[in-house]
């Protein structure tokens, strides 16, 4: 039996795992490791990650339940250097033989490479951790401190270490919270009568209330919510630091007796300070300086002009109109300061993509008015940019794409950005390794032209619809790209306009008030080349009625004869047969899948993100889209009295047009349930419903299962619809439900794990499609709900991350109802998956 070098490294290193299994093997005589913490509140065990992750002192990080990190500590020699020189100097005839053999200079890069092997175990393993009787206690002290801000200010607090025989220990700590304290009666004690009279205009949104249990967070965002109040109501100089809480609890039979105290401005004047009330600011003016460098501090604009109120300078000549910088100010003269204002302001300015990094700066004044200067530095007026991509997918082999652009920045004046962007691609299909075929035998050309203005431009003011605290934008674009490859090939032409605005931090809104997609087939004679599947099952009947004396069908002259031979009843076979309903289907799919396509289309698009910043686990995603097409053409249609074409159906430009409405909902939640520990599920629901002209929905707008985001045990494409066992290359249908659920738990450092359950399916609803395999017929149609798990690994580089799933067929819907689970769950044919980031 032969060992290769690879097989020969595994069972070392399964040896050396095995060898150092023995956890205590570092731990020195007369320490104990910590092997477990447990924490009892009440004599009740508390498992909640919240409770234990207050411990100062945690054992030994594990993965699947084993401290892997500890056992690769344990492989490293803690006195390697000391051990080497024994050896060799203790011997000096082993080294001179050692030297002899590998020659001095390798002989001293092997002891390096051992001495750094050694550091590289113990820098990537995890030393035991042992019991400390101080870091115990300070585990003790934070338990404490949890629970008496949380209003158990009697809490008390002990802890016990169980030593073992073999070098273990575990600690379990007992918490008696007794009884809580809980807010009682609620004073104030405000110096300043006008801080006095804004604070009591909102009492009702305090997070201080007479009930609640006492906890210190509700006086900290209450300190919050005191500053935010007074700052955006013309307190410029308020701050938290003038916020106090005295507490009574004596005598008050566990009750808490609140009186919020504010003082009065404190004012440094040379070394005296002294006290004034507060007084309310306004804004005296507004100074936009639209052009401003560094050099320019000591200089006088050369240009001016005044809009609503807010003086515009330029040290060149004026460049923007008036009203579009002005349309971004949130801060207006005469009114009261706010801070809320700078923020909008800052963000509405940083939105419009012109400048670089404005400052906004408050100068006070004696008459307590604030004067506002913001120096605005223009970014260059054009930028150009370039990208490129190298691809795989299953149609091809590589493709290479690349993508150069030009950005022209305030066009019309008003800040609007222009972005014209061509794109070109080539790629080498699967059939290109045939010698007559040339190698890159894909190709795409094409081009983006899109104009982004900051406001809502419409025929009418939205002013009270939409004000500009909701950062109203408009964007049109139109795209046109012309592909050929070894499909059906493709021109497209699409435009859209759209309107994008924020009615809340977390909510976007995005209207499209018409989106038009033109795609026109200009190889539909190639479709059973792409289609090989429906071209075998089409040869197949054929074959059957040795309708071509036993010869493939040759596409498209041939396929199209027999394909009208059988539908036109110039066969033996009738519409009952299963071979004539093959056909049919295979006809009716073809003409869909073949005819130009004309969508006109308005949608509107609403998403709700909590998620506050990049690094928040805890967060929920609802996204809900509503799309309409078609009304407008046949409403055209009828006033002015088209006719309908054979096939029963309006045309524009000779291209009947579709007609639905599609809906979608989707869902997202993540929980944080421990130190790098995310529970996610994702729900999702899609129907889009043809009627009036059309029988059936555009492949473009249908829905599919499958693939690296969506059901990972089934490839993109090959699920459905339904329980149908259908060999065509790309299945897809009108109605879609999906549920996923994975959690996720970190490894070793950038290196993270997920276990995924992944369910869902497609079928076909309200159209043109009969099998009732693939169609959704209410509740009993949810037995063909396929299921699939699996796990996963993915690292994270901090800007991306990459992803490897494996999914297991759990639940088959197209087997035989008693084969489904559970039949083909083996690595042979799980589906494996790259990706990048993470799939919900």
């Amino acid at each position: 039996m032969k060992l290769n070098s690879s097989k020969i490294a595994l069972i070392l290193l399964i040896a050396g795992l095995l060898f150092s299994c023995n956890s205590v093997k570092r731990v020195p005589e007369g320490e104990h490791l910590l092997t477990k913490n447990t924490i009892f509140v009440n004599e009740k065990k508390e498992t909640s990650e919240r409770i234990n992750s207050l411990l100062y002192q945690k054992k030994n990080r594990s993965a699947l339940g084993l401290p892997i990190r500890l056992y690769i500590y344990n492989l490293a020699r803690p006195n390697i250097d000391s051990i080497l020189n024994s050896r060799l100097y203790a011997n000096p005839g082993r080294r001179e033989f050692w030297e002899s053999v590998l020659s001095k200079k390798q002989h001293q890069n092997y002891l390096q490479f051992r001495h750094g092997f050694n550091e590289w175990l113990k820098t990537t393993g995890q030393a035991p951790i042992l019991v400390n009787d101080d870091k115990t206690v300070k585990s003790e002290n934070q338990l404490m401190a949890y629970y008496f801000n949380n209003g158990w200010f009697d809490v008390e607090v002990s802890s016990e270490t169980k030593k073992q025989e073999d070098k273990k220990a575990s600690v379990e700590y007992y918490v008696n919270t007794k009884e809580p304290y809980i807010i009682d009666s609620i004073s104030s004690k405000i110096q300043s009568p006008v801080v006095d009279s804004l604070f009591q205009m909102q009492l009702n949104k305090s997070y201080i209330k007479k009930g609640r249990r006492y906890r210190t967070a509700y006086f900290e965002e209450e300190k919050r919510r005191i500053t935010e109040q007074m700052r955006n109501s013309g307190i410029y100089h308020f701050g938290e630091d003038y916020v106090f809480f005295e507490m009574d609890t004596v005598n008050t039979n566990k009750n808490v007796n609140v009186e919020v105290q504010i003082s009065n401005r404190q004012v440094r004047k040379q070394d005296s300070v002294y006290r004034i009330p507060f007084q309310s600011y306004k804004i005296k003016e507004v100074n936009i300086y639209t052009d401003f460098q560094f050099e320019h501090q000591n200089n006088q604009p050369k240009d001016s002009a005044t809009y609503n109120g807010i003086n515009l300078y330029s040290y060149e000549k004026m460049r923007f109109r008036p009203r579009a910088l002005t349309n971004a100010i949130f801060i207006t003269p005469g009114m009261v300061y706010r801070d809320k204002d700078r923020s909008n302001t800052y963000r509405h300015l940083t939105e419009l993509r012109t400048f670089k990094y404005p400052n906004i700066e408050y100068i006070e004044n004696p008459d307590t008015t604030i004067t506002t200067n913001i120096y605005l530095t223009p970014k260059k007026k054009f930028g150009l940019n370039l990208s490129a991509e190298v691809s795989q997918s299953n149609i091809q082999t590589i493709g290479l794409s690349f993508s150069p652009g030009l950005v022209m920045r305030n066009v019309f004046g008003g800040a609007e950005t222009l972005e014209f962007s061509a794109f070109g691609s080539i790629g080498s299909s699967k059939d290109a390794a045939n010698d007559e075929d040339r190698f890159f035998d894909i190709t795409e050309v094409g081009a983006n032209l899109n104009l982004t203005i900051p406001r809502l431009f419409f025929p009418i003011n939205t002013e009270k619809l939409i004000p500009k605290s909701m950062f109203p934008s408009t964007r049109f674009s139109i795209a046109s790209s012309s592909q050929t490859n070894i499909g059906l090939d493709k021109q497209t032409f699409t435009s859209a306009l759209s309107y994008k605005w924020f009615p809340r931090n977390i909510v976007t809104n995005l209207f499209d008030l018409y989106n038009v997609q033109y795609v026109r087939n200009l190889n539909p004679d190639n479709y059973f080349g792409v289609y090989t599947n429906s071209y075998e099952s089409l040869n197949d009947v054929s074959n059957n009625l040795n309708y071509n004396n036993g010869e493939d069908l040759e596409y498209p002259n041939q396929t199209d004869a027999f394909i009208n031979d059988v539908l036109s009843g110039n066969t033996s076979l009738t519409p009952n047969d299963n071979d004539y309903q093959t056909v049919s289907a295979i006809n009716e799919r073809k003409i869909r899948l073949t005819e130009n396509n004309l969508i006109f289309s308005t949608s509107f698009n609403y998403v709700k993100n909590t998620k506050e910043t990049l690094y928040d686990e805890t967060f929920t995603i609802f996204r809900y889209k509503l799309e309409l097409a078609g009304n407008t053409f046949s409403l055209i249609s009828r006033l002015a009295d088209l006719k309908k074409n054979s096939n029963g159906r309006y045309e524009i430009f000779n291209v009947p047009y579709s007609q639905y409405a599609k809906v979608e909902l989707d869902f997202i939640k993540h929980w944080e349930i421990g130190r790098r520990k995310v529970f996610a599920i994702r729900t999702f629901a899609g129907i889009a419903v043809p009627y009036g002209n059309s029988n059936s929905i555009p492949f473009s707008k249908s829905f599919y299962a499958g693939g690296t985001n969506d059901n990972r045990a089934w490839t993109a494409y090959s699920l459905g619809p339904g329980s149908l066992d259908s060999n065509e290359e790309f299945n897809e249908a009108n109605l879609k439900l999906a549920f996923s659920a994975e959690y996720r738990f970190n490894v070793y450092e950038g290196i993270n794990a997920a276990l995924f359950v992944d369910a869902g399916n497609i079928w076909n609803a309200l159209d043109n499609v009969e099998d009732d395999r693939a169609t959704f017929d209410g509740l009993k149609s949810l037995k063909d709900v396929a299921v699939g798990s699996g796990f996963g690994i993915r690292y994270d580089f901090g800007f991306v991350v990459a992803r490897f799933d494996i999914g297991f067929k759990t639940y088959d819907p197209s087997l035989s109802t008693n084969n489904r689970w559970f039949k083909d769950y083996n690595f042979q044919n799980a589906v494996y998956n790259i990706g990048i980031n993470y799939p919900f």
